[in-house]
């Protein structure tokens, strides 16, 4: 048995996060942590792994911090990793609703009352 096998959390030699975002200087867009990511093509044979995953995973919506714990990658490297697939149009960013598009409280009260009467 090697001394791999006997230390379960002994992950190797980690890989530097540029390695992943290809480049050290990348730029991401901004997303919020609730920003849907929705696939809109197949992953490619040839892609970087991190990106196949990627589509692999958002074949139905999930938010940006769904995809940085399915991936176990920071919250900061999956942004430049989606930045790249947005541009690429093989995801869709969908933003989250804002605040003020919901109604009133006190209009859903209504609403509930109004069919409760019925």
């Amino acid at each position: 048995m090697t001394s791999e096998n006997q230390d379960p959390w002994n992950e190797g030699t980690p890989v530097p996060l540029y390695v992943i975002t290809g480049d050290p200087d990348s730029v991401a867009k901004s997303f919020n942590l609730v920003t849907l990511i929705a696939t809109r093509s197949e992953p490619d044979p040839a892609m970087q792994p991190e990106h196949a995953a990627i589509l692999s995973l958002c074949s139905y919506p999930l938010s940006v911090a769904e995809v940085s714990a399915y991936l176990s990658l920071p919250f900061s490297v999956v942004t430049v990793l989606l930045s790249k697939l947005v541009e690429e149009e093989r995801v869709e960013a969908i933003a989250p609703v804002p605040v003020a598009a919901y109604p009133e409280r006190g209009l859903l009260e209504a609403v509930i009352h109004g069919l409760r009467k019925l």
